[in-house]
């Protein structure tokens, strides 16, 4: 491996694409000391994605490293196939069927995921590459009037993949991460169903172009898996998307940090449904029903 950054005595780091991703080695996930995981963190600011191969957690190692970045959960709906450890998320594939549409973790809750780290104990020797994008970049690459614009603007998430579209919040459009104070396209193809302050068509115009934009090459690193392989990303700027050109067994495990809190600018516009109820779309008739739900739950 070709050292790039020494990120410690024993720590090296290869940055794998110029918009984010790196590999590191040197250091042993089962046991941090307390400066290693202060500099995966530091890394982790800089990189966004970060890969560790040859690991070979098990899954008690692999929470007690989740549970040194925050609290962890399970995945509020789907089951496991094996393990039945609650805070572990487990998906196995072996033709496909794997998350291949982009998105951030859990962006359907109202305090979603910080961080995912993912263990792949099993994979095809080739295919089933994942894909992840800064969204920091994608941000800041749209013109000033379009960044003006989603500046203002918030959406309503739902977790309609999972037969769940009851469970739903809404987000601002860019958010602003918590730690470094840079802005970020926070909307993604999976979970995000509509612009608050826009009709339905107009909605569908603007989040088509957005989320097509966020996942241009030029934002993106693609990564090959080799099994025991750890990955760490940051979901307060990044979406992912696996490839779904596989065949043969695919087993991840995943545990995931939350409490994240979303900020962003404050809304400059009131959220749009139409004014007669008998006009209403389905899509207006679900970001009513959650402005009620928001009312009852602060009245």
């Amino acid at each position: 491996m070709t050292m790039t950054d020494r990120a410690s005595a024993e720590m090296t780091v290869e940055p794998l694409a110029g918009a984010l991703g790196a590999e590191v080695a040197g250091v042993d996930l089962r046991s941090p000391s307390a400066a290693d995981l202060a500099t995966i963190e530091d890394l982790l600011l800089r990189h966004h994605v970060l890969f560790f191969p040859g690991q070979q957690l098990d899954i008690e190692s692999h929470v007690a490293l989740g549970r040194h970045f925050g609290p962890l959960a399970g995945h509020p709906h789907l089951e496991n196939p094996f393990s039945d450890h609650p805070e572990i998320f487990e998906l196995a594939a072996s033709k496909g069927g794997v998350a291949d549409e982009w998105h951030t973790d859990l962006t359907f809750m109202h305090q979603p995921s910080v961080m995912s780290i993912l263990h792949m104990v099993t994979c095809p020797d080739r295919g089933g590459d994942t894909l992840w994008s800064n969204l920091h970049l994608a941000y800041e690459a749209l013109s000033q009037p379009l960044q003006e614009l989603c500046d203002g603007l918030s959406a309503l998430h739902d977790a309609h993949p999972h037969d769940r579209a009851d469970a739903m919040t809404i987000h601002p459009v860019v958010r602003v991460h918590p730690v470094t104070g840079r802005k970020a396209l926070y909307v993604n193809r999976h979970f995000t169903r509509r612009i608050v302050e826009m009709s339905h068509a107009e909605s569908e115009m603007l989040l088509r172009h957005l989320t097509r934009f966020v996942t241009e090459e030029r934002f993106t690193v693609r990564y090959r898996w080799s099994p025991g392989t750890i990955a760490m990303w940051d979901n307060r700027c990044t979406q992912h998307c696996v490839l779904n050109d596989f065949v043969g067994e695919r087993l991840i495990q995943r545990v995931t940090v939350m409490g994240d809190s979303v900020t962003g600018a404050e809304r400059r516009w009131e959220p749009f449904t139409s004014a007669r109820p008998g006009d209403m779309t389905r899509h207006d008739r679900q970001l009513r029903r959650f402005l009620r739900q928001g009312v009852a739950e602060t009245s």
